[in-house]
């Protein structure tokens, strides 16, 4: 159990969407919904670090009644509502979109270009939307990503030909490039579809955290992170108080400081708010 002096010192609270916040129909627990309304009069501020676009994450924002800004797209944009100036963005460079567009065509991968408001990709990339699910995203097919190329938050290119998907990530990385950073895996869909995600080095949602909280001017030790996937890693990586969902993956759970007993489809988050309510009482 943590000691009830840290939770009551708690000031801000960053959750993970799906698989942490959200249940598996994306939905927030009804019981979490009314901690957060609670807490929230008692001073403490809430946020979201996720992977989803900017446009996929406002609306769960604005159904809690979160104002603050928001950490999207694993930390390549830190902003709470559309088209206000963000806090940070992070753009891929106009020469390595190209490069690894360049690249999507001369190795048959499908490949598609990430902004705040949508994913956009091509007919002849018609089949992307199918292969990759960014969680509540809004695709939009284009006639050229000539028009698309600035303003980039990430690339990401998809195959079921492995390969050629590590080929592309070699070609990507230093000495053909610098100051960006790729995540290549496969997804858990049935048949596996192997994914490379290229964005700016520097982005992701602990440092996103460390950005916010000097916006805010809160203390590590008095903000509280909850999450469950590899790429919540890096929300665990600080002083801050670290919360792993029931349903986490092992390696989150051995680098929290408390573990919740329940899933993200049993409101796990619920427990944690509960418990940061009753200190604060």
């Amino acid at each position: 159990m943590i000691n009830k002096e840290i939770l009551k010192d708690i000031k801000l609270v960053v959750f993970d969407l799906d698989g942490t916040l959200l249940d598996e129909n994306g939905n927030v627990g009804e019981e979490s919904k009314n901690l957060i309304n609670e807490l929230s009069q008692k001073g403490v501020l809430f946020s979201i670090a996720t992977g989803r676009l900017l446009s996929a994450t406002t609306d769960i924002a604005d159904e809690l009644n979160i104002k603050i800004p928001l950490i999207t797209l694993d930390g390549t944009l830190i902003q709470r509502f559309p088209n206000e100036k963000s806090i940070y963005v992070s753009y891929v460079k106009p020469s390595y979109v190209k490069r690894a567009l360049h690249l999507a065509d001369k190795y048959l991968l499908n490949v598609a270009l990430c902004h705040d408001n949508a994913i956009y990709y091509t007919e002849e990339n018609s089949i992307f939307p199918n292969m990759v699910d960014k969680f509540g995203a809004k695709y939009k097919q284009v006639y050229s990503y000539e028009n698309f190329i600035d303003k980039t938050l990430e690339v990401v290119l998809a195959s079921d030909y492995q390969p050629n998907i590590k080929l592309v990530a070699n070609k990507m990385r230093f000495p053909f490039t610098l100051g960006l950073s790729s995540s290549y895996y496969k997804t858990n869909r049935e048949g596996g579809i192997y994914l490379l995600e290229i964005r700016k080095l520097g982005s992701s949602k602990g440092d996103g955290l460390k950005k916010l909280l000097k916006h805010l001017k809160i203390k590590m030790k008095n903000t509280a992170v909850i999450g469950d996937w590899y790429n919540d890693k890096s929300l665990f990586e600080n002083d801050s108080i670290k919360i792993a969902m029931g349903n986490a993956v092992p390696e989150l759970k051995r680098m929290a400081d408390y573990v919740l007993k329940k899933t993200n489809n049993e409101d796990g988050v619920a427990d944690f708010l509960k418990m940061i309510l009753q200190a604060k009482k």
